[in-house]
């Protein structure tokens, strides 16, 4: 059965502090006129999970605005097997030109594919009406398509990965998708370098993702707040105790935090003082936990980098449903840890993090990302990488690979440090010491930063390119 998420209201008024009035006005008048186009018509947005990873956290944002907007938009998640996810995962490595499992996308892939499709079409074609815009992200959903376009139902397809270059890899994965794509009215894609041959370049629109400075990821905290949730969380030492933190949301509600994270380290959390070198990111290859891990190790002999720690963060991989993958790479992680001399264990914290209530991750994300010395975002491939944009508007430098979206977030040496090649661990190790050993630079760049997340990758911003590109589809 298909899951409907529940979207509250939320006012833009609040972006007229961070934004100025007239964009905040112009955006009331943009959405004045999608009211009346679409009166009486629903805008659907469906994807494949409503917790984990940036899709679903830029669609809580996103459909909450638009509500406040008067728009009538809402949210369902898809089911699926788990030889269905696997099947979408290695579409989604394909993508990125990569093997993933090196598993084969054939006939019966595909009869898998389009069985759970078929099932999934058939409830969601109950809930539309002739007329409705149906926004379908990512792989998992390209099989909605054409039963959707039989109901006389707009549909767009967005996807938010892709290749900065072709590749056999990609090329497979675009030609198990591309029957599907045939009848979709129109593609929204991060990058232009991401649009394939199989999707019509004229009807391809280009939306870069965004984050939501109100929601308890990126809201403001105070010093005192992040040494509370993270002595909580047991991230940090704390004498004066670790008491469960209760946060005042931007929305008037208070999150108490009851869970802590689950940490594999040697010995104990390390002092409030300590430098800590952090990524936040799935367990997933393609963000190279363990080359982060071997570049921090390459980086250990440096004297600027002494005393400080690496903590590699993710969710708790049994809170992520749609990737089947995460526990495995997890469990990878964990090996190589475990090979390590002691010296070397007592430097890096493998960290995971709860993932029951929302708002509470969302809470120790955030005061990590503040805390955090030097923010890391070291992979292969990359869509766009929101968790570069949640510490570039945290004002914090990051270090980050020079591969799809972060080379459109990061200009390198200015607002961030570009790694040329995101498996050279002395590149990386270089690049660690510079920032660590230079204070005012890593004040500028994360200042830098800052400042060019408020002006390119707020919400604000993709409200506004959504709603043009709606009104493009209605001319």
């Amino acid at each position: 059965m298909l899951s409907h998420v529940e979207i509250p209201s939320r006012s833009v008024l609040g972006f007229e502090k961070i934004l100025g009035a007239e964009v905040v006005n112009e955006l009331e008048h943009t959405a004045a006129r999608l009211r009346q186009r679409y009166d009486g018509r629903v805008i659907w947005n469906v994807n494949s999970t409503a917790t984990g990873g940036g899709v679903a956290e830029l669609l809580k944002s996103l459909l909450a605005y638009a509500r406040g907007l008067g728009i009538d938009t809402r949210w369902v998640v898809i089911e699926g097997s788990p030889e269905f996810f696997r099947i979408t995962k290695r579409i989604h490595n394909a993508l990125h030109g990569e093997p993933g499992d090196g598993s084969p996308l054939g006939e019966a892939q595909r009869a898998q594919y389009d069985r759970i499709s078929s099932g999934n079409a058939a409830e969601l074609c109950k809930l539309v009406r002739p007329g409705d815009l149906v926004i379908l992200h990512d792989p998992q959903t390209a099989g909605l398509i054409a039963p959707l376009r039989d109901r006389d139902v707009r549909v767009l397809w967005r996807c938010h990965i892709g290749a900065d270059h072709p590749s056999p890899e990609a090329d497979r994965g675009w030609a198990f998708l591309e029957p599907y794509l045939r009848d979709a009215d129109g593609f929204v894609f991060t990058r232009a370098a991401y649009v394939p041959e199989v999707c019509d370049h004229g009807r391809s629109v280009i939306v870069p993702p965004s984050i939501d400075p109100f929601t308890p990821k990126n809201q403001e905290l105070d010093e005192a707040t992040v040494r509370a949730i993270l002595a909580h969380a047991g991230l940090v030492a704390d004498a004066r105790g670790a008491k469960p933190p209760v946060v005042r949301l931007e929305d008037g509600s208070n999150c108490r935090l009851e869970r802590r994270a689950q940490a594999i380290r040697e010995g104990d959390a390390p002092a409030w003082e300590t430098p800590l070198v952090v990524q936040v990111s799935r367990w997933d290859r393609l963000k190279d936990p363990v080359g982060v891990l071997d570049g921090f190790l390459e980086a250990l002999g440096r004297p600027e980098v002494d005393g400080a720690q690496l903590l590699l963060v993710g969710p708790d991989v049994q809170g992520v449903t749609d990737d089947p993958e995460g526990a495995e790479v997890f469990h990878e992680v964990e090996a190589r840890w475990r090979d390590l001399s002691e010296v070397q264990r007592r430097r890096v914290q493998l960290v995971s993090l709860p993932m029951d209530d929302i708002a509470e991750n969302a809470l120790m994300v955030n005061a990590i990302q503040r805390h955090a010395t030097v923010m890391l975002q070291k992979s292969l491939r990359e869509g766009f990488g929101l968790t570069v944009t949640e510490a570039m508007w945290k004002a914090r430098p990051v270090i980050g690979s020079a591969v799809g979206g972060i080379q459109e977030q990061i200009e390198h040496g200015v607002s961030g440090w570009l790694l040329t090649d995101p498996t050279d661990p002395v590149e990386f190790a270089t690049a660690l010491s510079r920032i660590l050993g230079d204070p005012e630079l890593a004040r500028r760049l994360g200042k830098n930063a800052r400042q060019r997340a408020g002006e390119l990758f707020l919400v604000l911003r993709s409200l506004t390119q959504y709603a043009g590109l709606i009104e493009w589809l209605e001319r």
